[in-house]
């Protein structure tokens, strides 16, 4: 147990908010599986500071006509998965050209508001049983699930029964959380909101507001912080991105109110604020973000790390932001970039070396869709 603890304290973590800044309409959470891959420059391998300024380069686009795209796994052959929040389907993408087959649709699924079919994720044995895993609303609740799946079988009935891994998270119309991933130890990490209830977040005993972290089979994960709990971080507002730096470290997107949306570096048992502080506060007692931004710039939904910073996807900001990075701290002042040439982004995946996968989320009915939306954009960053 010991050596397991001392594990867990090596990960750390971050908090997310919600979709378009604070008001009870806005939706956004976000980043996918957790899978890191190899840096192509041999001083993010080092651990050294990435330059002050970055760029980015939309390659080409990947795919289009998605709707109500919401969480994106990557397969091991080049291919994606991409989960449909409202319709409930989770659809593989070719990644060559774009050819969109439908798996099936997710039974139980109950979209309204914010909730619906969120995060997906790829089992840590994936290769050997096939397992899909999905965050999803239900009629009662928020609940974590996995599915076989069945590439043999006709296209929209290759889905599984799902197999309920974990349940009871609250639901609402707003602040469901929605991301998981499975990090670096092999456990599943799962980012919840607060659902609209803000004295969830503070309360150790409520699954709201959280950083879960739960094995494979949704049992709470050996070395939590809190003994026979699956809580990881509290505090949180509604958590919508996860990812880990090259040296294991856990970082979180996370919708503000009316002020501050954040990125935060998740430590094992920490206290980020929520309701209390929003942004950085000082105050003893609870985690202040690595950086904030106002609501407007913002809305953060996934984030993915890459060439030695963490890329965030913007909502409401309708851009994507870099975060060059110094261990848990930023190196540099953000810097945005496709600022409104997109529209809304909800979802950013590491795709190798320096490259990323960007989902747009203009037909979630807070946007203004055009022809070809919703897309997966290819992009390469530096």
């Amino acid at each position: 147990m010991t050596a397991l603890l001392a594990a867990a304290a090596l990960l750390l973590t971050a908090g997310c908010s919600s979709d378009d800044g604070g008001s009870p309409g806005r939706d956004d959470s976000a980043s996918p599986t957790g899978t890191r891959t190899p840096s192509s420059s041999p001083e993010r391998t080092a651990g050294q500071t990435p330059p002050a300024k970055g760029s980015v380069k939309v390659l080409r686009t990947v795919a289009t006509g998605l709707s109500t795209p919401w969480g994106l796994a990557p397969l091991g052959d080049g291919d994606l998965l991409v989960s449909s929040r409202d319709e409930a389907t989770i659809t593989r993408i070719d990644g060559r050209t774009g050819e969109k087959t439908e798996l099936g649709e997710v039974p139980g699924v109950s979209p309204s508001g914010e909730g619906g079919l969120l995060g997906i994720a790829l089992s840590p044995e994936y290769a050997s049983d096939r397992m899909v895993y999905a965050y999803f609303t239900s009629a009662s609740d928020n609940r974590v699930v996995r599915m076989l799946y069945d590439e043999r079988k006709p296209p929209g009935e290759q889905l599984g029964a799902p197999d309920t891994v974990f349940r009871g998270i609250p639901k609402g119309v707003i602040h469901n959380g929605g991301r998981i991933a499975f990090g670096p130890d092999r456990m599943l990490y799962v980012g919840t909101g607060e659902s609209g209830d803000t004295g969830l977040s503070q309360d150790r005993d409520s699954l709201g507001g959280k950083i879960l972290r739960l094995t494979p089979e949704g049992e709470p994960a050996p070395g939590n912080p809190f003994p026979g709990s699956p809580v990881y971080s509290y505090g949180h507002r509604n958590v919508q991105g996860l990812a880990w730096d090259r040296r294991q470290r856990l970082f979180a997107s996370e919708f503000g109110q009316n002020t501050w949306d954040e990125l935060n570096a998740i430590a094992p048992g920490d206290n980020y604020g929520w309701p209390e502080a929003e942004g950085r506060s000082e105050e003893d007692g609870f985690h202040d973000p690595v950086d904030q931004w106002s609501t407007d710039e913002a809305s953060p939904s996934g984030i993915a790390h890459a060439e030695g910073s963490v890329w965030m996807a913007g909502l409401r900001g309708q851009r994507l932001w870099r975060i060059p990075l110094k261990g848990t701290e930023a190196s540099a002042d953000p810097q945005a970039f496709l600022e409104g040439e997109y529209g809304r982004l909800r979802t950013v995946v590491a795709a190798g070396d320096d490259k990323l996968w960007l989902v747009t989320s203009n037909t979630d009915g807070r946007g203004d869709p055009e022809d070809g939306d919703d897309r997966i954009l290819e992009l390469q960053v530096s």
